[in-house]
């Protein structure tokens, strides 16, 4: 993906990218979500080959949502939209690196990043408030 816009992917290239995902007896593929300028870690979900395929032609993040059974098209509902800068597959083919630029917060919860909890000083701590009421993104 470039900087700017969608490039238009050829059908040799996302036939490439698509065999080098090793997808799991469900069809899907773990991908993380990345703030491409920062390096935020800002969420996980899973991706099938038509969300894989999407997201590389459209350059709007695209995911598989397994409680809905669908495809999710991330900010359809909370217009919080992830914009792919580049993706990156690991060595063995089984996870997904989304380099994005997330419009607002990416959490469910109202908050920046997924991530808000951590283990510090032997105890399970918040260290992001949220930055919306999810009763706002949702309604």
């Amino acid at each position: 993906m470039t900087e700017d816009a969608t490039t238009a992917i050829a059908p040799a290239t996302m036939a490439s990218v698509l065999d080098a995902l090793c997808f799991d007896a469900n069809g899907l593929v773990p991908a993380i979500a990345q703030q491409h300028d920062t390096g935020e870690v800002l969420m996980m979900a899973w991706m099938n080959r038509d969300a894989v395929a999407e997201t590389l032609t459209t350059g709007r993040v695209c995911y598989w949502s397994r409680s809905r059974g669908k495809l999710w098209r991330k900010g359809e509902t909370s217009h919080q939209v992830q914009h792919l800068k580049e993706l990156r597959i690991d060595c063995d083919g089984d996870t997904i690196l989304l380099l994005v630029d997330q419009e607002g917060v990416a959490c469910h919860t109202g908050r920046r990043a997924c991530f808000y909890r951590a283990v510090r000083d032997g105890a399970l701590v918040e260290i992001a408030a949220p930055l919306i009421d999810p009763e706002k993104l949702y309604g």
